[in-house]
């Protein structure tokens, strides 16, 4: 063998070092809850989440090597491992099953039990890492050198910095302590206003600014690039698509509304508009925009799915070796079997044995490709959105064509969504886990036991975030939009009932078919059709201001990297008090510290801009203007 087996680790395979420890489970599972949470407010809010590997890797190395002085880089390898599972889990849920809480909102079906919540994630991901074990020596080892795996790869040269370990956690610290105070500021005792809105009068087109930190850090990771695309988008629908239907069709009633346009417009401004027709136009484009980029991969998907077959044989292979060693392929598949049969049994999965196998194999096809997909071009591009429409639409029109309840059978396609949603991604979550893990050196079947550990708990509580967050604001409200579980409530509603305003969706199909002719990525520029602009614009500030430090003539990685750690505890301090405002709000306690009548609100936008501009300075602070040694 080549150049595979000349690969040396960092750590050697004839050395053994502590890996699972109390500590790291600990450490891992806080994380996997923490990280869960805030990813899944950060996604019902702005409809994507984001990487939780770098910041959990950066957190246990501050823990472990500086609070507790121990220098175990594998040690602080299981914890990443285990917290990362949790963000993953949450992105494959809330992408999915916030639409059965809509569903129970219009009084169409019953909420589902946080048991039913816990057992659809906990399959899922179980399924994602299982999957994923038997690709490991196809993807991670055969190919090394070949696929880059890029967050896997950047997370072990963050570890392998460890030296500069202390420091990073301290920036991601900050970010997160930051966050907090700057959030309760705005929604908690509501000093200042959360939105600033600009219009011109005649023209029925806004724009504004939201002054959130962790949906401006949202931009400054994902870069000024995609940014763009999403700003681009909500431009389309706020300044050209609701001027134009105001415009036309101001004395008509168009349905899904039952007023009169310039009555919605005049009542309830640009934003009316939006949620009686702009909605579906994004969804129209968000849909299209999965299925074609599900499409533009299958070449690559076919060539993945053959390999991954023939990847389950090399997965036999024995070894001695600590490196090589991963669970049992025997134990895999007789744990695959059980959960099949789990999958046929739970009510909330009405399916037969024959449904259940489908699933599964379903499963697999896309934990391939999602594991291959990553594994090229990162996690960020990795169609997941795709492969959940996809399966939305293959089960529904199943189920559709078997017959049978229709109100059962939409509850059934969105749970069948969501357990290949989650297996997707925690499948490209496990194979960048199982990278970073292969470069450090770290033993294969701790990181999978790792990963389980992670998926447990972030399973055990998803549903109480979920429950949490829906009593407090509602999903698909101003706080939060859900708008992936949206489009997936949509193309179920559409598919079974046919009750869709069809024409609205057609003109978002087109719309990012144009886009994708003329070369614009037609996902996020869907995504920023489908959001407010104050969102879409808040995100293009932080877009912006990587794109700064990108073409500074004082250029310098690591502050760029600082920002980007510092953003990380952005997201994550604004979603943990986003969680306990929601607690505040489910006892009633938030009207006793809102101050907002104290404020007028002049005085409340004026003070939003300012705490903007004061939100960015920490980001400098932490960031270009940090002081580095030497």
């Amino acid at each position: 063998m080549d150049k595979q087996t000349e690969f040396k680790p960092y750590i050697a395979a004839n050395r053994t070092t502590g890996e699972i420890t109390a500590t790291s489970v600990i450490t891992g599972v806080l994380l996997a809850v923490i990280f869960g949470a805030a990813n899944a407010y950060l996604g019902l809010r702005v409809g994507m989440t984001v990487s939780a590997s770098i910041p959990a890797a950066v957190i246990a190395m501050g823990i472990i090597r500086i609070a507790l002085r121990r220098n175990s880089i594998l040690e602080s390898n299981i914890v990443q491992t285990i917290g990362s599972a949790g963000e993953s889990v949450a992105a494959g849920a809330i992408f999915t099953l916030p639409a059965l809480f809509l569903w129970a909102r219009d009084g169409i079906m019953d909420k589902p039990s946080i048991i039913e919540i816990t057992l659809i994630s906990l399959i899922g991901g179980l399924l994602g890492v299982f999957f994923m074990i038997p690709l490991r020596k196809a993807l991670i080892v055969k190919e090394h050198g070949i696929l880059p795996y890029p967050e896997g790869t950047a997370c072990a040269e963050v570890m392998l910095a460890g030296e500069k370990g202390g420091a990073n956690a301290t920036t991601v610290f900050a970010g997160l302590g930051f966050a907090a105070f700057f959030k309760f500021i705005i929604d908690g005792a509501k000093l200042v206003s959360g939105e600033i809105s600009f219009r011109v009068k005649g023209f029925a087109g806004e724009i504004g600014t939201q002054i959130y930190p962790a949906v401006m850090s949202v931009g400054y990771i994902c870069g000024a690039r995609i940014s763009s695309y999403m700003f681009a988008g909500g431009m389309l629908s706020w300044l050209a698509l609701i001027p134009l239907i105001v415009l036309f069709g101001k004395n008509s009633t168009l349905y899904p509304a039952t007023q009169t346009i310039g009555e919605l417009y005049s009542t309830g401004g640009a934003s009316a508009i939006w949620s009686n027709y702009i909605r579906y136009i994004g969804a129209g484009a968000l849909a299209a925009g999965g299925i074609i980029s599900l499409i533009k991969s299958m070449p690559l998907i076919v060539k993945t799915f053959v390999g991954a077959i023939k990847s389950v044989k090399l997965s036999g292979d024995a070894s001695n070796q600590r490196t090589a060693r991963d669970i049992n392929i025997k134990v895999v598949i007789i744990l695959i079997l059980l959960l099949t049969v789990l999958i046929w049994l739970i009510p909330s999965i009405p399916v037969s044995i024959i449904g259940a196998v489908i699933i599964v194999v379903f499963g697999f096809f896309f934990a391939a490709v999602s594991s291959r997909m990553v594994g090229l071009v990162g996690g960020s591009n990795n169609p997941v959105s795709g492969m959940a429409i996809a399966t939305l639409l293959i089960a529904t029109v199943t189920l559709k064509i078997m017959g049978g309840d229709t109100i059962s059978g939409m509850a059934s396609a969105i749970s069948i969504g969501s357990v290949i949603c989650i297996v997707s991604a925690i499948a490209g979550d496990t194979s960048q886990d199982l990278k970073t893990g292969y470069i450090l050196g770290a033993t294969p079947y701790k990181q999978q036991i790792g990963e389980i550990i992670g998926v447990v708990a972030a399973a055990l509580a998803i549903g109480s975030t979920l429950y949490l967050l829906d009593f407090a604001w509602g999903f698909g409200s101003d706080e939060l939009g859900a708008p992936q579980a949206t489009l997936m409530k949509l193309i179920v509603e559409g598919v079974m009932g046919g009750n869709l305003p069809w024409g609205l969706v057609f003109v978002g199909v087109f719309i990012a078919i144009v886009a994708e002719i003329i070369d614009i990525p037609i996902l996020p520029f869907a995504i920023g059709i489908y959001l407010p602009i104050h969102l879409n614009a808040c995100i293009m500030a932080g877009g912006l201001l990587r794109l700064a430090l990108e073409k500074s003539k004082r250029k310098n990685q690591d502050a760029i990297n600082d920002g980007i750690l510092f953003c990380s505890g952005m997201i994550a301090g604004e979603g943990l008090v986003g969680i306990i405002l929601a607690f505040l709000a489910v006892f009633g306690i938030s009207q006793a510290i809102d101050l907002s009548q104290y404020i007028p609100p002049t005085l409340a936008n004026v003070g939003g801009l300012m705490l903007f501009a004061i939100i960015i300075f920490t980001l400098l602070k932490f960031s270009v203007l940090k002081k580095r040694e030497g």
